[in-house]
């Protein structure tokens, strides 16, 4: 698709993890440049092949299960990179994430690194088969005049989620914080103003008064109600939390799969370091389900014995969202 001043700049957002007991919290965001006719694919369900392949994150990836997600996030950065396909799901991992490998392990304790950010045996589990399918499509899609430019993921780890609730903030907060802070630094890459389409966050209706990085800029409400809020800002653009967007917008959707596929990859690294710890200690989810509160029973001996801080490892006051 062609850069002409008819094409505007389109965000979706979406987070993954809000409310587990372990592990990080992803809030991702893909940015598009569409043009008029692109802008009603947007809202419409995926057809043909494509349904299979694009939808609501939880519907089509599970724990276990994540080759799709991974296959999105491989064709959108090998896209972005101009064709140069990144090697390791942990250069990937850095490729998409807005915080650099220095401020991310910033507030690890040095003998709980390896906890979180160790990628000894992984392995991307897609085939390069998807990929070039999934490359396909967002080919298919930018003639249509939906181009993907971007896909980005703010990771929020446990200790700085139990840091904010100490100050007061809970999860819903900054979840919401966290989408602000991307579609500022997309809105910053497009050098346009945007239209930013985000998942709802918790129960909100009004959102003024709970903005964090956009407070204090000058806004317009156009529509609050429990299904929709949206807001323009001057500068900016317009900025819509949805409910179910990830069922209803394209780049919602991409944005939640790929933000599924961090998750699962960053939840990983805890099992396999407690793993090579604990014996015959199995999996979980991060979830709030049995087979997880087996797995925080038995790595606390080893937790205890290693001076592991509670707070890098287990989410005070997460309860039981998906």
């Amino acid at each position: 698709m062609s850069k002409t001043a008819a094409n505007k700049h389109h965000i979706g957002v979406d987070e993954n993890g809000l409310g587990p007991k372990l592990g990080p919290m992803l809030v991702t965001a893909v940015l598009a440049r569409v043009s008029d006719t692109g802008a009603s694919i947007l809202t419409k369900k995926p057809k043909g092949g494509l349904a299979e392949r694009l939808g609501d994150s939880k519907a089509m990836v599970a724990y276990g299960d994540i080759a799709l997600a991974e296959a999105w996030a491989r064709a959108i950065v090998t896209r972005e990179r101009k064709g140069n396909a990144l090697g390791t799901p942990d250069a990937l991992a850095y490729a998409i994430a807005t915080d650099d490998k220095k401020t991310l392990q910033a507030p690890c304790p040095r003998d709980v690194l390896p906890q979180c950010w160790s990628a000894d045996g992984e392995t991307f589990v897609a085939t390069e088969e998807l990929v070039k399918t999934l490359s396909t499509d967002l080919d298919n899609l930018a003639k249509k005049g939906v181009e993907i430019v971007a896909v980005r993921s703010k990771i929020v780890c446990s200790k700085r989620l139990n840091e904010g609730l100490s100050a007061g903030k809970n999860r819903f907060v900054m979840d919401l914080h966290a989408m602000e802070e991307l579609i500022l630094g997309l809105h910053q890459m497009a050098g346009t103003d945007v239209s930013a389409v985000c998942g709802k966050v918790g129960g909100f209706g009004k959102y003024g008064q709970a903005f964090g990085p956009l407070s204090g800029r000058m806004h317009v409400v156009l529509e609050e109600s429990r299904a929709r809020s949206a807001y323009h800002f001057p500068g900016l653009g317009e900025i819509a939390f949805v409910r179910d967007a990830d069922a209803s917008d394209i780049l919602v959707s991409i944005a939640s799969l790929v933000g599924k596929w961090m998750r699962e990859l960053l939840m990983a690294r805890i099992v396999r370091h407690w793993q090579t710890i604990v014996p015959g200690l199995g999996g979980a989810s991060g979830y709030h389900d049995p087979v997880t509160a087996a797995f925080v029973k038995a790595t606390e001996p080893a937790r205890k014995e290693r001076a592991v801080p509670d707070d890098c490892f287990e989410r005070r006051g997460a309860e039981g969202k998906a």
